[in-house]
Parts: structure tokens; C-alpha cells; sequence
């Protein structure tokens, strides 16, 4: 089995103990009443099955169904899969392999693929399709995934075939010497390039989203303007750590949500209706995972493999660019912080 010391990147629900701050509006309430509130897609038996091991604390102490809540405390929640539900099936499904060998896979994921079965999404998953294709994934934990990107968020993935190589990754993973460059549209007008250090954390409120928030994981993403428009601008975002929804939490953070991205960005404002019905099109955040390099887990080697932009993506770069009027547009190949070339060892580039 994996590691139990090696966690990935916010790989899924299960990595570490949720932590919930009580609400005032659960005020006087029970545990199992509040738990059942504010964790509404897990029933209430798997909930009340969770306290009975222990697996919910309230400021850190062991606590019964019937414990009483005053609002502001803590509560940790050690989310556990239901075994129903994670009895994943092989599917035949398509996949963009780009790279393989004996040791590890690099997928180029479309965008609207789930990576991994959740709630809602227990089929169709990148998951089944894996264990189809690589029936020997099915010993390996998590059929060899170490990273994963939002349903509508296309690019390039690594998966392992073997243990070794999904304890290296997750190594280079933890030591962030895998390099994952995305091209995303922000709204608004970046000036220079920065950098994002800011903790991010399930939302207090909106259960649904990620927030910044002081009692979050450590979290940094650095970004480097590529291309102005009229009112967005094209940037890369190479991340320093993984967390859920990262990049679409930190570019909002400092005032630039992603273009189109239906939980962070808010409603367009003032938008000639050409530049309206491109966006309205896409249908998703605009943020692909661009690059992809690491460590060979058996040869040591560099590799970096680098995704062509998708046509919606670039379909809707072109209609920013007519709407500002632009006739130069950014060359990819001197993109953002470089290949650094004479560094790797072997580069496999699809384009």
C-alpha cells in the first residue's frame, strides 16, 4: 500500500480530517444535528457512524451525538469513503494517452472528465477508464493517481504503474520539484507578474467552494503575464503546492477570478456581446494545465511534456483578441518562466 506517511496534493476528500469552525446559527444545537446541517451530501447513519469511532472531535476532544454546540467551536471530521461507493468498476473509455512506459502514464484530460468517482460522479471517471485500460492499476492505490484537476479543467496528468513510482511522485510531489504550468484568462487587467502566498481552506459558509482562510493549508501560486486583452489578461500560473480549486481561489483572491468560471468569478460586467457569447460558450473556468515536468521515478531522468491549448480555449482567446483589437499575439514558444531546455534530459512535446 501507499505510504500512510506520503499524502498527494488535496487528492480527494479522504487525504486528511476536514476541519469545521461551528457556526453561529448552529447555536444550541446537538452534534448529529449540526454535523447533518453542515455536511448535508453524507446521510445521517454515516455521520452518526463516524462519531461512534471517534472520527469527529469538537475542539479537539472526543464527542457523542448528543454533545452540545455553542457556535465558534472546532470541529475535525475524518471523512471516510463508503465502501458501496468505492468499489470502482472498469469502464471502456477514452483516454488521451500521450506518454507511457513501465513505470508511469501522462494523460491529457479533456475538459468535463472527473478524475476520480465522488459524490454525484461514481462512473465515467478517468478512474474507471484507467482500470480498463491498465487492469494492474487495480493494486495500486487509487488505480495509480497522485494528482488530480477539476472536472472542467483540461491538461496534462501523471499517473503511476507501480507503488515505487506512486511514492516517488508523491515525494517530488511534497519536495515540489514537479513542475505543473497552466495558461488560464483572468478577468481584469494584471499588470505585472506575482506571486500568491495565502492558506486556503474549505469555504466557512459555501460548502461547495475553497476560500482563503488563515486556518488553511499552505498554499502559493506564481504567475507571469503573457497576454493583455481589452478586459482580461492571459497568464501562466506554475504552482508551488496542489490544493483544490488553487489557482481559481488565488487569482480571485487578489481580484482576477478565471474568465467563465461558474463558483468563483461572479457575473461578467459590461462586456461587448461578441466577448459575452464567447465566454457564454466556453462553459467552463479558463485554466489548462500547459506543462507537466518531473523526475523519471526508475531513470532519474527530466522529462516535460506540454499540451497543444484546446480549440475552445483557443477559440476564445481569438475572440479577445478581436474584441481588444490586437494583430500580435503571445508566442508560445517563450512562454512564461521558459522550457529550461538545456536542464532536461528528455522532453516529449505533442503539439
Amino acid at each position: 500500500m501507499m505510504n500512510p506517511e506520503l499524502e498527494p496534493d488535496d487528492y480527494s476528500d479522504f487525504a486528511e480530517p476536514r476541519v469545521l469552525i461551528v457556526p453561529a446559527d448552529c447555536a444550541g444545537m446537538r452534534l448529529d444535528a449540526a454535523l447533518a446541517k453542515l455536511l448535508p451530501d453524507y446521510s445521517r447513519n454515516r455521520l452518526a457512524t463516524w462519531v461512534k469511532d471517534g472520527l469527529v472531535t469538537v475542539d479537539g476532544a472526543a464527542a457523542s451525538p448528543k454533545t452540545k454546540l455553542w457556535g465558534g467551536e472546532s470541529m475535525s471530521v475524518t471523512i471516510q469513503p463508503d465502501p458501496h461507493e468505492v468499489a470502482f468498476t472498469a469502464e471502456d473509455l477514452p483516454l488521451d494517452v500521450i506518454y507511457q512506459d513501465d513505470a508511469i502514464l501522462v494523460i491529457d484530460k479533456p475538459a468535463g472528465l472527473v478524475v476520480h468517482p465522488g459524490s454525484g460522479n461514481w462512473s465515467g471517471t478517468l478512474l474507471n477508464g484507467l482500470l480498463f485500460a491498465y487492469p494492474e492499476l487495480k493494486q495500486i492505490p487509487r488505480a495509480g493517481i497522485v494528482h488530480r484537476l477539476d472536472k472542467d479543467t483540461s491538461g496534462l496528468m501523471v499517473v503511476a504503474r507501480t507503488l515505487a513510482a506512486q511514492n516517488h511522485l508523491v515525494r517530488q510531489l511534497q519536495s515540489h520539484t514537479v513542475a505543473r504550468h497552466y495558461l488560464a484568462i483572468a478577468q481584469g487587467m494584471v499588470e505585472r507578474d506575482g506571486t500568491v502566498d495565502a492558506p486556503i481552506g474549505r469555504h466557512p459558509r459555501e460548502r461547495i467552494k475553497m476560500a482563503v482562510v488563515g486556518t488553511g493549508k499552505h498554499a502559493v501560486t506564481h504567475y507571469c503575464v503573457l497576454e493583455k486583452f481589452s478586459q482580461h489578461t492571459l497568464v501562466e500560473c506554475r504552482l508551488e503546492t496542489g490544493r483544490t480549486h488553487q489557482i481559481r481561489v488565488h487569482m480571485a483572491h487578489i481580484g482576477h477570478p478565471l474568465a467563465a468560471d461558474p463558483v468563483y468569478s461572479g457575473r461578467p460586467k459590461r462586456l461587448e456581446p461578441e466577448l459575452l457569447l464567447a465566454l457564454e460558450d466556453f462553459d467552463r473556468q479558463a485554466l489548462h494545465a500547459r506543462k507537466l515536468s518531473l523526475t523519471h521515478p526508475v531513470t532519474g531522468k527530466t522529462m516535460m511534456w506540454r499540451s497543444p491549448i484546446p480549440v475552445d480555449f483557443e477559440s476564445l482567446l481569438a475572440a479577445m483578441r478581436a474584441q481588444a483589437g490586437i494583430d500580435e499575439v503571445w508566442d508560445d514558444d517563450e512562454e512564461g518562466w521558459g522550457d529550461d531546455d538545456d536542464d532536461v534530459e528528455v522532453i516529449y512535446v505533442r503539439e
